[in-house]
């Protein structure tokens, strides 16, 4: 992990009309690193993310990613970022195999039909190669949309909601792909409602309410900010999604089984 950040805020503003969505958001997300934002709908994630992107312009502040301005090198952002948004964004007439070959013929890719292959294989769709995209279920739409966005070796991928509206079985192939890409050195900004899906996966959390960060720590230094827990013995019965992985075949490394729970004390 480098010293350099990937992504670096300070002060980012934007309004539409006299309704202030971001109200000063200070963020430095490390390089190699997945970096969650949380917030409620209304929060100001995607608009902070769309400014990133540079797909829309802050009114103050400065933003960079990748060691660019995103106001004044917005050219040299975009060769740096991919952006996933919160609906997959195949092209369902096509193939999977096809999808990432167009898209690796609009970058400019060397051999593209090389690539297609190489991310069909990385994303578990060799399979599905030749079938439409129509056809893939959730999860796998999703994680095409995600092979899409890294055909050009991108070093930073936003990820807007990428589970919303998945089903359980797709959200845990969807965090196994994110953990993949944090292991192989792409830094990852994630935005999400879902705060099981932050603690799974990201090194650090940031939470935006009402236009400004209010807290940001790693997993352990936000539990910090909370009183300290008070160790019983229960039995926790298992989830209704631990009994639908579990009679679909598909368990996740991550389910609770019967353990020891916690109680603020």
């Amino acid at each position: 992990m480098t010293s350099k950040p990937a992504i670096h805020v300070v002060g980012l503003t934007k309004s539409y009309a006299d309704h202030q969505v971001l109200k000063g958001v200070d963020l430095t997300v490390p390089a190699g690193s997945v970096y969650a934002l949380l917030g409620s709908n209304g929060a100001g994630k995607t608009t902070a993310v769309r400014i990133l992107a540079t797909l829309l312009k802050a009114d103050g502040g400065t933003a960079a990613v990748d060691g660019h301005d995103v106001a004044t090198e917005p050219d040299a952002v975009r060769r740096s970022i991919s952006l996933t948004g919160q609906f997959a964004a195949v092209d369902e007439v096509l193939t999977g195999r096809e999808n990432l070959v167009l898209v690796a013929e609009l970058r400019r890719v060397p051999d593209p039909g090389a690539l297609a292959d190489e991310l069909l294989a990385r994303f578990d769709l060799t399979e599905a190669a030749g079938r439409r995209a129509a056809t893939y279920s959730g999860g796998m739409r999703r994680r095409l949309d995600i092979a899409m966005s890294l055909v050009g070796d991108a070093s930073v991928l936003f990820l807007d909601e990428p589970t919303t509206g998945l089903d359980p079985q797709s959200r845990i192939e969807v965090w196994d792909t994110v953990r993949q890409l944090a292991g192989r050195g792409t830094t990852v900004l994630l935005t999400t409602q879902y705060l099981d899906e932050a603690e799974q996966l990201a090194d650090r959390i940031a939470v935006l309410h009402e236009g400004r960060i209010i807290a940001d720590g790693t997993l352990a230094e936000l539990k910090q900010l909370l009183p300290p827990a008070e160790v019983e013995y229960v039995v926790k019965q298992p989830s209704l999604e631990d009994v639908f992985l579990a009679i679909v075949g598909k368990t996740s490394s991550d389910s609770p089984n019967p353990t020891l729970a916690t109680k603020d004390a």
